[in-house]
């Protein structure tokens, strides 16, 4: 009978060893299987995006996990702010650099013509997803908003590929395939489409990396960026006059601005119009970035600049030298040598994303080509905003005409 009871006691451990055992393999295979995978499906709100998690850059870690000296520069701005002009700053840095110029203009693409379409909540997170797999030098999320799709991860469509000077390296150099046509093709050398392969990897040997971006205007949607323990975040915030900003833009974007033209011409601005209540809730997202920014709490200590472009017009060697010390990477000759003959140019060039300019002339340029009742309106709804950041009211058309009044108050932001 005791032997009976035995054999049934030793059947029942078995089958508990046998059931942890399995459980464990079980667990096992599952991790296994994660790694393997590298397309994992990712929803914001019912929107399914592709991602690569299992592919991070190897390498030296200091103690927090960042990989040693490795600096991930994020220059946030609004569009006329001049961040094309600025991001040169970076992008002529020259061997040690990987640039990247508006990666997000895709997503926000996709997010905003699509049939469902997608709501900002929604859209602050994929920016701030797709950034984070761009800083590790991952592509494969990009790639489900590039249009067409890129084929076996290559694509003649990565918009303004030729204002990284990193992705037009002869590395990076694929042949010319006929009847391929690249819109933004590179300018340095005659190359093919861009493989994302080789553009990761070129990516993954540069000692830096910058993205500039117009498309994140809510710095507190970054946290989990910046605490990424795989990277090391700078962020650079650009603003400018609201008022100035308004005026470039109905220059460079005539078509989207056509009510603010006819307002112009032909009679008042009405306030509680869309537009107007747009421009207004812009003004604030920078400002309260901006506060949360310079309030600097511990997520952000030592994070995060602030930089005025007037700033940066009126003295870009200074402000070039604070950037880069902020970010702790050494200016280059080569860097230096662009920023002295791009902000002292003879003649300006034309074009929305333009980087070159005599920067001392062009900073109070707009004051002639906005109406006076335009600035009142940016000045009623920004009041705020141009008050946080230091940029003086005009009261009349000859105060605004008068180059002599100084519309700058001078600011040190810490």
């Amino acid at each position: 009978m005791r032997n009976k009871y035995a054999v049934i006691l030793i059947c029942i451990v078995a089958l508990v060893i046998i059931e942890k055992e399995n459980n464990i393999i079980s667990r096992v295979s599952d991790k296994l299987t994660l790694r393997r995978s590298t397309q994992l499906p990712v929803s914001y709100n019912g929107l399914i995006v592709m991602g690569d998690n299992s592919s991070y850059p190897e390498g030296i870690y200091s103690e927090n996990g960042t990989q040693a000296g490795r600096k991930h520069i994020l220059l946030m701005a609004t569009t006329r702010t001049g961040s094309s002009f600025v991001g040169e700053f970076f992008n002529q840095h020259g061997g040690n650099m990987f640039y990247l110029f508006e990666p997000l203009w895709h997503v926000e693409r996709v997010l905003s013509n699509g049939k469902r379409g997608t709501n900002a909540s929604t859209s602050v997170w994929v920016y701030r997803d797709v950034l984070q797999h761009l800083f590790l030098c991952n592509f494969s999320m990009l790639e489900n908003f590039i249009k067409p799709p890129p084929q076996d991860h290559v694509t003649p469509a990565l918009f303004r590929r030729e204002s990284s000077m990193a992705l037009c390296e002869e590395q990076v150099c694929s042949p010319v395939v006929k009847d391929i046509f690249e819109r933004y093709r590179c300018r340095t050398r005659r190359c093919g489409p861009l493989n994302l392969t080789l553009a990761s990897e070129v990516c993954l040997e540069k000692q830096h990396r910058v993205i500039k971006t117009v498309r994140v205007r809510q710095l507190d949607t970054l946290r989990s960026l910046v605490e990424d323990p795989r990277l090391d975040i700078k962020l650079i915030q650009l603003v400018r006059d609201p008022r100035a900003i308004l005026a470039s833009r109905m220059v460079a974007f005539a078509g989207k601005y056509r009510n603010w033209k006819s307002w112009a011409v032909n009679g008042d601005v009405p306030i509680e119009d869309e537009e107007v209540k747009h421009l207004e809730g812009n003004c604030n997202n920078i400002r309260i970035s901006a506060e949360l920014g310079l309030s600097q709490p511990k997520w952000l200590k030592n994070r995060y600049m602030l930089v005025r472009y007037e700033d940066i017009a009126r003295y870009p060697m200074q402000k070039a030298a604070e950037m880069y010390n902020f970010t702790e990477i050494p200016m280059t000759t080569q860097a230096r040598d662009w920023i002295l003959k791009n902000t002292h140019a003879a003649t300006e060039a034309n074009g929305v994303y333009s980087t070159k300019k005599n920067s001392s002339e062009q900073v109070e340029k707009w004051r002639r080509s906005i109406p006076f009742k335009l600035a009142q309106v940016v000045q009623k709804v920004c009041g705020p905003t141009m008050k946080f950041f230091g940029y003086r009211f005009v009261d009349s058309e000859q105060t605004l005409l008068n180059n002599s009044f100084s519309l700058l108050e001078e600011r040190h932001f810490i």
